[in-house]
């Protein structure tokens, strides 16, 4: 129950050791590969909102077994216990998960700044690997998932649902097909008004936090519930609004124009409503320019809701607008109407990523 080789989505389905894991979250049909007394032992590291989310698909998966959580904040290890296999092990210490001889894979849906940590240990313990988006915050972490994997022959893949809605897959084949024409600039937009910044008291037990294990490779400091609950927007574990949100959409780019890496970035911040709580911009626009003359512009900000997330790949015969709903191509030619619609489920994942208050940890 441990496949080998290349690291692809194809593969992570079909690979006996994450096969029905992967349909879970992605919301496809699992590929039959587990024989009918076999289950698929899964750990869960770090339990909170989005695992707990990921949890309710995976208990209808009959080939997995949630067998292990780990979690250094007690009240989401109750959540989650909820959750697993009435004999699930619980652990507030992720290498005594990975040490486990009946654990396949993990699931790994931490604090930003543990992803990379997390991913390269459970390689090293020859576990496959589930992980949540980001995975990196900067390139030397990515390469040393990269070797971790490479060295240890172990499957990792990166959770980005917009993959498998189908109003994304249906949009790729018409941009794929040729009905743009030549794609020359992107608009990514992901804009919400949100009431995050205030510093209210969150009355959580200390007691019940594993501070320092939270920290983790971040710098010491004193223990803040703010910060504990509020993470993404501080530096230390988190990006912001570009590693919470622009990741999503900038990967469908990616994904539909075929594309490696920008030949050059810029990004300007600012702080609207979150001055002197927040360290991360609450607004951000950032232009990037790729080979063949291709821009990228993304603008997002918690302080006005307006255009709410979306993208329009522009190309010289259409416009095709997509978002977690729908997707309509507005030919060049025929300017004000669109020329075919569909409505996507939308909803997987969505209400953890745009309800305007359901960041958890």
């Amino acid at each position: 129950m441990k496949p080998r080789g290349d690291v692809s989505r194809r593969n992570f389905l079909k690979s006996s050791a994450a096969a029905t894991a992967g349909a879970a979250l992605f919301g496809v049909p699992a590929v039959n590969v587990l024989g009918a007394n076999e289950k698929l032992e899964l750990g869960l590291i770090g339990t909170g909102g989005r695992c707990q989310h990921l949890m309710k698909a995976l208990a209808k998966m009959p080939t997995v077994r949630m067998a292990a959580l780990c979690d250094i904040f007690e009240p989401h290890l109750a959540a989650a216990r909820k959750l697993a296999d009435p004999k699930a092990i619980t652990t507030k210490h992720y290498p005594e998960l990975l040490e486990r001889k009946d654990i396949d894979a993990v699931l790994i849906a931490s604090p930003d700044h543990w992803h990379v940590p997390m991913t390269v240990d459970a390689c090293a313990a020859g576990k496959d690997v589930y992980v949540e988006k980001p995975l990196t915050h900067n390139l030397e972490e990515g390469q040393a998932v990269i070797d971790a994997q490479n060295k240890h022959g172990k499957i990792v893949q990166v959770g980005m649902q917009q993959r498998s809605m189908p109003q994304f897959q249906k949009a790729n084949e018409l941009l794929r097909a040729g009905r743009l024409g030549t794609v020359h600039k992107v608009h990514l937009t992901w804009n919400r008004n949100a009431e995050r910044f205030r510093l209210q008291k969150l009355n959580i037990d200390p007691k019940s936090v594993d501070w320092k294990a939270f920290c983790g490779n971040a710098r010491a400091q004193p223990y803040d519930e703010y910060r504990f609950r509020n993470w993404r927007w501080f530096w230390d574990f988190g990006g912001g609004i570009l590693t919470d949100l622009m990741v999503h959409y900038i990967d469908v780019v990616h994904w539909f124009l075929d594309l490696d890496h920008p030949l050059q970035a810029t990004a300007v911040g600012n702080h609207v409503q979150s001055k002197g709580v927040w360290e991360t911009p609450d607004t951000v626009q950032c232009l990037l320019t790729y080979a063949n003359d291709l821009q990228v512009y993304f603008e997002g900000t918690f302080c006005n809701a307006r255009n709410g997330a979306m993208l329009e790949f522009m190309g010289t015969e259409a416009t095709l607008y997509l978002d977690r709903g729908r997707y309509e191509l507005h030919p060049e030619r025929k300017a004000g109407k669109y020329e075919e619609w569909v409505l996507g489920s939308g909803k997987r994942g969505q209400d953890f990523y745009d309800k305007p208050d359901g960041e958890l940890v």
